[in-house]
């Protein structure tokens, strides 16, 4: 019966583990539970950054469509205004056609001049400008309505602005409308 016990506590022995047994077992599961723990605060720490950055780019984009908003924000008025100005250069052509030297004509004609020399003065210091119609066609900025036959063009080169067109900063308030050389 001896054996038997022996036999029967070496076997209880070889199934408990040893306190050393546990201690390991113990160390790697903690070890195991930190990697887990580190790896999921480093995901964390990753939305959590980019979550920032996500933020950031949302205030630029809004700082940059403010300031869009501000600098643009008379273009319907500017646009309003071009119809008065092409009206005003239509009417400076006809009183600087009338030949008649009374006083009286020569004062308005200076007048008129003055006046859409304000206009303009004032549209540019606001940021309207007139579009370039000098040489090669360009369809960003210039709408052709018919075509030309020119000597001293080159073919695709604007021959005749029959509309200026006019431009708000960087942005087209109307294409000029031009004739082409065939």
């Amino acid at each position: 019966m001896g054996k038997h016990k022996r036999g029967h506590s070496s076997n209880n022995k070889e199934e408990k583990p040893t306190q050393e047994e546990i201690k390991e077992e113990t160390q790697n599961s903690e070890e195991d539970e930190l990697a887990k723990c580190q790896e999921e605060l480093e995901a964390q720490k990753d939305k959590y950054l980019r979550a920032v950055a996500d933020f950031e780019n949302y205030k630029k984009r809004l700082e940059k469509e403010k300031q869009n908003a501000l600098i643009y924000a008379n273009e319907s008025f500017a646009k309003d205004l071009l119809t008065v100005l092409d009206t005003f250069e239509n009417a400076l052509k006809s009183i600087d056609s009338i030949e008649e030297n009374s006083e009286a004509v020569e004062k308005i004609k200076e007048g008129m001049h003055l006046t859409y020399e304000q206009l303009l003065s004032i549209l540019k210091k606001h940021g309207v400008e007139e579009v370039e119609c000098e040489g090669e066609f360009n369809p960003e900025v210039h709408q052709a309505v018919t075509q030309m036959e020119s000597d001293k063009h080159n073919s695709g080169d604007i021959v005749q602005v029959l509309q200026k067109g006019y431009k708000l900063k960087d942005r087209l308030l109307r294409a000029s409308m031009v004739a082409t050389c065939k």
